[in-house]
């Protein structure tokens, strides 16, 4: 329903036509749309496709699942992906779930909160690295307090017509019976289909375009957005690059130079949020830093809500005071965490938000506490 309202902003005004179908680069000025089917939105009706000429062309096409090497994935009837799961029309009663990013474990959440018995695979020792060994500890907890079986070093070797799963666990074959298989390996930039070359755009090895500071690709007059450039694939971050296209364009000073501390939320049911780096990453670089950490059910507000799992944890630098990172695994941290990307934006120093005066009973207060922790 929101992508529809969403697509007839742009449909629904007089000056733009919307036309759906799959774009072809022919060369730098021109693409090739094949239409699909239905689609009277152009003015070549009665035709399936038609090439539309332009002097500026933008491609933000968005990302496409990594499609990994697994006999009996191709055509398999059981098998889903991130965006096609939650076509089905019955809630799956086990799920299982190849793959241990990001976007596995939301729907770990979502589909263990609806019911759904779920069973996640992934093929390395531990769980989320890019995250802190606390921090990662804890949402595999509430995860598993959820009902999630975790599998670690599971090599999945075949999924079967009928949902079974088989991988090789120590050497020996297990095979798990599923009514649905997630397969959320992870996204890569949508660009096979584009014929960039065509276009004379240049792309990286994993098939990114190339872009610079303001998003302009190596072809004059053709710029990237979003997920096709291979940076961080967040809507926000494909709404900011907008920004930076728009400044180009328009003789403004915003590039990519000017983007900082880009925050990101994982939305299970504890969601969990980050800004900025964590304590490991603060260890690689040899920073010399405070770490704060207290947890959620110190939170009035979590209490109140009857959700007081999880921890909140802060960077500081021990030298300037400012706030390196942060990470809440809370109730509302999708909200508090823009809080904190605000102070860093501005340099603000933690006690800015160690005093800062929050309305009461709220998550947010709880950065008055845990800045406070800063010794």
């Amino acid at each position: 329903m929101l992508r529809g309202k969403n697509y007839h902003k742009l449909a629904d005004l007089p000056n733009v036509d919307v036309i759906d179908g799959k774009g072809t680069f022919l060369s730098p000025t021109e693409v090739r749309v094949d239409k699909t089917a239905g689609d009277s939105a152009s003015g070549a009706s009665g035709s399936d496709s038609l090439v539309i000429s332009a002097e500026k062309i933008f491609i933000n096409a968005g990302g496409t699942p990594v499609i990994p090497n697994i006999a009996g994935l191709a055509g398999n009837p059981k098998v889903f992906f991130s965006e096609t799961l939650m076509d089905l029309d019955e809630l799956p009663k086990r799920l299982t779930i190849v793959g241990g990013g990001y976007i596995g474990l939301e729907f770990a959440s979502m589909y263990s909160s609806f019911g759904s018995k779920v069973t996640l695979l992934q093929d390395g020792a531990r769980f989320i690295p890019r995250e802190d060994e606390d921090v990662a500890a804890e949402i595999k907890a509430l995860l598993e307090a959820q009902g999630v079986t975790f599998v670690f070093e599971a090599k999945t070797q075949e999924l079967g017509a009928d949902g079974t799963v088989k991988y090789l666990l120590n050497d020996e074959l297990v095979e798990l019976p599923s009514d649905a298989i997630l397969v959320a390996t992870g996204r890569k930039p949508n660009t096979a289909d584009l014929g960039l070359d065509a276009a004379g755009v240049k792309v990286t090895d994993r098939g990114a375009i190339i872009v610079d500071d303001h998003n302009a690709t190596s072809q004059p007059g053709i710029w990237a957005m979003g997920d096709v450039t291979g940076g961080l694939q967040f809507t926000y971050v494909s709404l900011d690059d907008y920004r930076v296209v728009s400044a180009d364009l328009a003789g403004g000073a915003y590039d990519l130079k000017a983007r900082r501390n880009v925050p990101y939320s994982v939305f299970m049911a504890t969601p969990f949020s980050r800004v900025g780096i964590n304590e490991q990453e603060a260890a690689k670089a040899g920073l010399d830093v405070r770490i704060v950490k207290m947890p959620t059910a110190a939170v009035p507000k979590a209490r109140v809500l009857r959700r007081p799992q999880g921890l909140l944890k802060a960077i500081v630098d021990k030298n300037t005071d400012k706030i390196l990172g942060a990470e809440l695994l809370c109730e509302e941290s999708y909200e508090m965490i823009n809080i904190v990307k605000l102070a860093m934006d501005l340099d603000a120093d933690y006690q800015v938000l160690k005093n800062q005066v929050f309305t009461h009973p709220t998550m947010s207060e709880s950065l008055n506490d845990l800045f406070s922790l800063v010794k």
